[in-house]
């Protein structure tokens, strides 16, 4: 069951953490003026700042949490790899994508900046390594047991 339901959060956090990333790259993007080295609208500022902090802090939560199914993290990674090949592949078509999802508009360029710049292999690769731990594989009952077992040893049970 942990790992059925950390599928369907990877699938749900997939979209979530790529449009977090597109829009607040974006918002920051258009909130400076970077010839005359200041900010111009720094409300905008801040709002992008905080949303690229929130899809950090989530990334983090994920690769660090020892709780979470590693499906959680596998599944936005094959996703984003994925996605990074197919730019390697055919960067015209893999960069036409964002244009067919909904919405439109400026998210559409933040899509295909982080995309063509690597920033979402780097993020895929991040989190696919919590995948490799096997312990992030096991129950959580197998934690519990091994906890029980370092602390009360078989003698003196």
């Amino acid at each position: 069951m942990r790992h059925a339901f950390g599928f369907l959060l990877g699938v749900l956090l997939t979209p979530a953490l790529v449009y977090g990333a597109g829009w607040g790259y974006v918002q920051a993007g258009q909130s400076f003026d970077g010839a005359a080295q200041e900010i111009t609208d720094s409300t905008r500022m801040y709002g992008a700042f905080a949303l690229l902090a929130a899809v950090g802090l989530v990334t983090g939560v994920i690769i660090v949490a020892r709780w979470a199914s590693p499906l959680v993290s596998l599944v936005p990674a094959l996703a984003l790899l994925g996605l990074s090949a197919y730019f390697l592949i055919d960067p015209a078509r893999a960069l036409d994508l964002p244009g067919k999802v909904p919405p439109a508009g400026d998210l559409d360029f933040g899509l295909r900046m982080l995309l063509g710049s690597g920033l979402y292999a780097l993020l895929g690769f991040a989190l696919l390594m919590p995948t490799w731990a096997p312990r992030r594989w096991g129950s959580d009952r197998d934690d519990e047991e091994e906890a029980s077992e370092s602390y009360y040893p078989a003698a003196q049970r």
